[in-house]
């Protein structure tokens, strides 16, 4: 719900009430008025939002939930949490249906498996990773050649 999400962004951004209702171009009690569910924005404030958040309009409208997390803060546009999975006993795992449609991943499609200790794994596809690669390569070479 908005009120919910206006509440964990202003918190994760570190923001007093004051501060971002003049990001906004409002007072204070109007913003309180907002995470408290009295009122709501207009499309005009929500647009202003959701840029003073790094998030879409549609992110900061819907409350989203994850399995064993409980509500999460919308995420940064661009960025996307499908929820959380399961590993079998052979290590394999089923992407979300969403995140298979959202980067055309389907049967035979090859990903790159990175990783950060203490961090976690991201999955690339192998295309992307390879391009990447080639390019540092490339630049590699060009500056040992000047």
């Amino acid at each position: 719900m908005l009120k919910d999400n206006l509440i964990i962004l202003r918190n994760l951004h570190g923001f007093s009430q004051e501060e971002i209702a003049e990001r906004v171009g409002i007072s204070r009690q109007a913003y309180a008025k907002w995470e408290s569910g009295a009122t709501v924005p207009d499309i005009v404030k929500c647009s202003a939002l959701a840029e003073a958040y790094g998030v879409s309009i549609d992110s900061l409208m819907k409350t989203e939930k994850a399995e064993g997390v409980g509500i999460v803060p919308p995420s940064p546009k661009g960025k996307h949490i499908w929820g959380s999975v399961t590993v079998g006993d052979r290590g394999q795992i089923v992407i979300p249906k969403e995140a298979r449609d959202k980067f055309s991943i389907s049967g035979g499609t090859r990903l790159i498996v990175l990783g950060e200790e203490g961090e976690g794994i991201a999955l690339i596809p192998a295309e992307l990773f390879e391009e990447h690669i080639k390019k540092i390569m490339e630049s590699a070479y060009t500056q040992s050649e000047g």
